[in-house]
């Protein structure tokens, strides 16, 4: 049942109009800065790593630009790994997360990997903390063939230069204002009822409906235990309306969805999703889940992919 007060932008029932997806793109804030909370850390790392651009996006193409990291050594003889934050921007960790990775742990799976980390494909968002860019479209819902988001399109291009990827995680967070904020205005926006939901306690992952790979999810949850809380499932066995796999998992038909998860035709692939609204955790404890997470994949693929 629908108990929140109406949205404030547009006419219930009825989908957004360009003046109502103004309306909301004029009621967004610049809540921190792209400029100071992640591009020194990516020019920090320059003079260890080749740190790329690989597009920009238009709304101001000298505010935005968009990076990507790569490991030293290239060589087509060693599988490639694609690490993705940002994109929904609001998530602070699966930004910050990728890039700690980079610092800490680059170097050594370099020695295994090619790893490409794209840490922050919507920095829009991340400004605004918002899951949209300006206007009113879903990155995480407009990964295919001329996709109206140019987030997701440069994500593509990038990707198209890498050859066979093996790995792909994307890193993301679910958080109270999913609830709050993002779903509501989702609903208005499609100009449908909102239903409420249950966001979880902790972290878990989705894997992709066509190609599961349970034990490499499996690998992704333990390395993750160490660090921070699994979500468990709700009273139907569900995790945000999705059935409950095996611990901490649910699956999305990432292809059909458009999911960013659906970048590549990867083997092993994994969305992660940190709870950074828990008491239980710190900003910190959140930033190493995703790296905990990458790691645990990592070594998976190591010992069972040869």
């Amino acid at each position: 049942m629908n108990t929140q007060t109406p949205y404030p932008i547009g006419t219930a029932g009825q989908k957004w109009n360009d003046n109502d997806r103004q309306a909301w793109r004029e009621s967004t804030q610049v809540k921190r800065l792209y400029s100071e909370e992640v591009l020194p850390k990516i020019e920090a790392l320059k003079a260890r790593f080749n740190v790329e651009q690989y597009g920009a996006l238009s709304y101001d193409e000298s505010r935005f630009p968009l990076f990507c990291i790569k490991s030293n050594s290239w060589n087509d003889n060693k599988p490639t790994v694609l690490i993705s934050g940002g994109v929904h921007g609001y998530e602070t960790s699966g930004v910050q997360g990728a890039i700690l990775f980079a610092d800490q742990h680059l170097d050594a799976y370099s020695e295994h990997f090619n790893i490409v980390i794209a840490p922050c494909v919507s920095p829009w968002g991340y400004e605004t903390i918002n899951r949209w860019n300006p206007l009113a479209i879903d990155p995480n819902r407009s990964f295919y063939a001329n996709s109206p988001a140019e987030e997701s399109a440069a994500l593509q291009t990038l990707v198209a230069t890498l050859g066979d990827v093996l790995v792909h995680f994307d890193l993301h967070e679910t958080t109270d204002t999913d609830e709050t904020e993002f779903r509501p205005a989702l609903a208005a926006r499609d100009g449908i009822d909102y239903e409420e939901d249950i966001i979880p306690d902790g972290f878990y992952t989705v894997g992709d409906t066509e190609n599961p790979q349970a034990e490499f999810q499996t690998a992704v949850i333990n390395s993750v235990a160490k660090v921070t809380h699994i979500a468990p499932a709700d009273d139907k066995g569900e995790i945000i309306g999705s059935e409950v796999v095996q611990e901490g998992v649910i699956l999305y038909p990432m292809k059909q969805l458009g999911l960013c998860g659906s970048v590549t035709s990867c083997l092993f692939h994994t969305t992660t999703e940190v709870y950074p609204d828990s008491p239980k955790v710190t900003d910190e404890e959140c930033n190493q889940a995703q790296v905990a997470a990458i790691i645990g994949g990592l070594e998976y693929v190591l010992s069972h992919h040869q």
